[in-house]
């Protein structure tokens, strides 16, 4: 069975699940249908949206579940393990498809009548509960895929989170194929497909510590084929903002987009292959000396380490209880709650920023698709980029964490400017430095925290984000707006968002500034264990 559990297959069904659990991102598909069908007002279906956000953003839980579940400190699972291993990342994938299924069931037959229409605490609950099923797929993805590879944890944590910012436009083209017109039947179907591909690719997603040859190949090619898909979403959407298609072309095109899904699995048969056929040449010539696992460095950089006079330890693990206590927990989730709270705020009032500078409906559709494109080229560039600097420059992550919340800054300036063309421009840096602080941050965590309680402490940091969003959003952007808007509640011109895009310039500029004060803080740590074990390892 080597062929088939073995962690490049994990890379290709992690991507499918990936793929497909990014149902939270798609509320505007159904919201409508919600709204008529529980006769909400616009403020209670906001609520419920408020809670659909917490609910993918709060993951602790899934971390604290994937820690209790999955082994750690040892050569956990190989090829050969038994289907029947009761522990493994699989719990945490199952937990997370019965959430969302369950979630979106209820909110479906609330829809359509077969229960009674509950209440909207209720209902909340099971927005709350669909999207937090999310957190346990990608969770499990994330950390799974930078205990397989770990010294190029940037380059596949950018894949993974590339692939849950694309999930959104994918389900999205499947509603346009078959479901277009019927949003009741697409929430049937974003409660049904998810948990089916779960469940069929849950028990591929293992977990293979090994030290190997350089297998940057590989995963390089796992990228190439995750930009074509970027790019064929992209001209697909950009298509149909501009031509109706018919029912047959609309089939089409997502039919070719399964086959590029698809294709993953091939490169995972040949990444295979070649890594049996070392692993086959390395028995034949083994030697007496004992294997180095990549936990540890040998006694030589342990000595060197100790002469120069340093106490830090060469593998930090640190749990929930123990991150809280340090100040890098606390610089991270500043950094979260400004940086990228301020950058979810700038996407949720993206329509109404279109809107009062006067740019007409297709332009502000279009710019609206295309940023997850952008948020996309962030979050799987950020990846590879900081991959880049640590390996052949020497330069911790953080330092690209603090240019990436710099060039923030200049996004939200170039918006409160108003200038012409700033709506496309703007929205442009922001997205891509967004979706590149997705990518930083759960890398950072792993590496300053350790990889065994990764899951829990990031998702602690992450709650940050909705925090950040929800006071930007309404005690600022929102009030704002309101004062500035005329009776009928609409706002046109420069006035109408400059001031709260300076503040939300000026927040970056804390969050930059706790970021620049978390690189000085981490570097010299940085340069005597992270970088020092890459190159190493790099050998």
């Amino acid at each position: 069975m080597g062929w088939l559990t073995n962690r490049w297959t994990g890379v290709a069904a992690a991507i499918w699940i990936q793929s497909s659990c990014g149902a939270s991102y798609t509320f505007s598909i159904y919201s409508p249908i919600l709204k008529s069908t529980q006769g909400y007002d616009q403020s209670t279906l906001d609520t419920v949206s408020v809670f659909k956000d917490i609910g993918a953003n709060f993951g602790v839980l899934a971390g604290l579940l994937y820690s209790a579940v999955t082994p750690y400190g040892e050569r956990s699972l190989t090829s050969k393990s038994n289907w029947s291993s009761l522990g493994g990342p699989w719990i945490v994938v199952a937990a997370g498809a019965v959430q969302c299924f369950v979630g979106f069931f209820f909110i479906w037959a609330s829809v359509v009548g077969l229960i009674n229409q509950p209440p909207v605490p209720l209902m909340c609950f099971f927005a709350w509960l669909s999207a937090n099923g999310q957190t346990f797929l990608n969770t499990t993805n994330v950390v799974t895929g930078l205990r397989n590879f770990p010294q190029y944890g940037g380059t596949i944590i950018g894949i993974m989170k590339g692939f849950l910012g694309l999930s959104g436009a994918i389900l999205i083209q499947l509603y346009h194929a078959f479901f277009d017109g019927e949003p009741a039947t697409f929430l049937l179907m974003i409660a049904c497909l998810p948990a089916i591909i779960s469940l069929l690719f849950m028990f591929l997603l293992r977990i293979y510590e090994l030290q190997d040859y350089n297998y940057k190949k590989h995963l390089d090619g796992f990228s190439v084929v995750t930009v074509i898909i970027v790019v064929y979403l992209m001209f697909i959407i950009v298509l149909q903002n501009f031509v109706s298609l018919p029912y047959w072309a609309r089939v089409f095109t997502f039919v070719v987009l399964m086959v590029l899904l698809a294709s993953p699995f091939g490169i995972a048969v040949k990444a295979q292959r070649e890594d049996s056929k070392i692993f086959s040449q390395s028995q034949s010539i083994e030697t007496a000396a004992p294997a180095i696992e990549y936990q540890e460095l040998p006694r030589e950089e342990v000595q060197e380490q100790d002469t120069s006079g340093d106490k830090l330890p060469l593998d930090v693990e640190m749990n929930i209880l123990q991150a809280l206590c340090t100040v890098e927990f606390w610089m991270l989730f500043v950094t979260m709650i400004a940086g990228l709270g301020s950058g979810l705020t700038m996407i949720n009032n993206m329509s109404q920023i279109g809107e009062s500078f006067g740019y007409s409906t297709i332009e502000i559709s279009n710019m609206v698709s295309l940023w997850s494109m952008w948020n996309f080229l962030g979050r799987f560039g950020g990846g590879h980029v900081s991959d880049y600097i640590m390996h052949k420059r020497g330069w911790p992550r953080p330092l690209l964490l603090a240019v990436t919340l710099g060039i923030t800054i200049l996004g939200h300036l170039i918006i409160a400017s108003g200038f012409p063309g700033n709506f496309y421009l703007g929205p442009v840096l922001v997205g891509i430095c967004y979706g590149t602080n997705w990518s930083l941050m759960p890398t950072i965590t792993s590496e300053i925290f350790g990889v065994k309680h990764m899951g829990t402490i990031f998702n602690a940091i992450a709650a940050a984000s909705p925090l950040g969003s929800y006071i930007l959003s309404v005690r600022v952007v929102g009030y704002i707006y309101d004062k500035e808007a005329s009776e009928d509640n609409s706002c046109f011109g420069i006035h109408c968002f400059m001031l709260s895009f300076l503040i939300l310039a000026g927040v970056s500029f804390l969050a930059f500034l706790v970021s620049l004060a978390l690189y000085f803080r981490t570097r010299r740590f940085y340069k005597l264990v992270v970088i020092r074990k890459l190159k190493y390892y790099a050998r």
